[in-house]
């Protein structure tokens, strides 16, 4: 990947300039969904990018130097990781790669559920440390059976690249790593039924509870970007947006991974938030398996190749 594409990626598409309004449509689309499905009218599609505004501009609350320049970096890292994963998906003709970005997409994507469980400590809110705790007990849970998925799709395909993983993963291997990517999406996404971590009525928001103003502002930022890249990965998983141009290329993927919204929101909307004991228990037990079967098949495939 040269400098060119790389700047290109991180700065147009699909990074910045389509990320972020890509965002606040998908957090627009899940609330008014959500609200239609429960029998409310429901906030606009816009209300995300007023609430992001908003928060820009209300004064922080004063707090020591030390725990500013903290609760400040953290964000900023999130919203950086997001972009920088965004800038790695195989979206165009023009995207480029290099061997084992999976590692870095990786990599970039759990810094910001680390920087979440970090802010819930840092905060030195009780709130926040259980949200933390329980943050961090929900991405381990979930983020074994999506390793394992990503991991087993990369070795059938014969390589760490992105763009190789989307283009040489045997069906019979990508559908079962496609489901258990699916079921993990809710967890990092915290919707229900594995809202455990930022159930406000419990611990108000989390690790975010003691967050206000332009650094609350920042995680919401984050968290729209998440949805995009989160999305994005399931999306290229189905179609192969690597072989069309970049006119062709954006409104496509865009499509595919706004489509993701409304199944998401429809499962939030029909399920009640499950205890941490219970939502773990699921994880490993369906969401393990599916990423298991992906392994197996994987195997299975690899030993009766000619």
């Amino acid at each position: 990947m040269n400098l060119f594409r790389a700047l290109l990626s991180l700065l147009v598409f699909p990074g910045l300039l389509f990320a972020v309004p890509m965002g606040w449509l998908m957090l627009g689309t899940e609330r008014k969904l959500t609200a239609r499905l429960q029998g409310r009218i429901g906030p606009p599609l816009s209300q995300a990018f007023y609430d992001f505004v908003k928060l820009l501009a209300k004064a922080p609350v004063p707090r020591p130097a030390s725990d500013r320049l903290l609760l400040t970096v953290l964000p900023l890292l999130s919203v950086g990781a997001m972009l920088g994963a965004l800038a790695l998906l195989p979206v165009a003709s023009q995207a480029g790669g290099f061997a084992g970005d999976l590692i870095l997409f990786v990599g970039l994507l759990e810094l910001a559920p680390l920087c979440s469980v970090l802010a819930g400590f840092a905060s030195r809110s009780i709130y926040g440390e259980v949200g933390a705790t329980r943050e961090a007990i929900l991405s381990i849970s979930g983020n074994v059976p999506f390793l394992v998925a990503l991991l087993a799709m990369a070795a059938s395909a014969g390589s760490f690249q992105l763009a190789q993983i989307v283009a040489g993963t045997p069906w019979a291997v990508r559908i079962p790593g496609l489901l258990a990517v699916l079921l993990c999406l809710p967890v990092k996404l915290r919707l229900n039924p594995f809202s455990i971590a930022n159930a406000e009525q419990e611990v108000l928001a989390g690790p975010l509870t003691e967050y206000d103003g332009a650094r609350l502002a920042l995680w919401e930022l984050a968290h729209a970007l998440e949805w995009v890249v989160l999305a994005g990965l399931a999306a290229i998983l189905v179609l192969p947006f690597r072989n069309l141009p970049l006119a062709a290329g954006v409104p496509l993927f865009a499509a595919a991974s706004w489509a993701l919204v409304p199944l998401l929101a429809t499962v939030a909307s029909a399920t009640a938030r499950l205890k941490l004991p219970q939502a773990s228990r699921f994880l490993w037990r369906w969401a393990l398996l599916a990423s298991a079967v992906t392994l197996c098949s994987t195997f299975f495939l690899r030993d009766w190749r000619p």
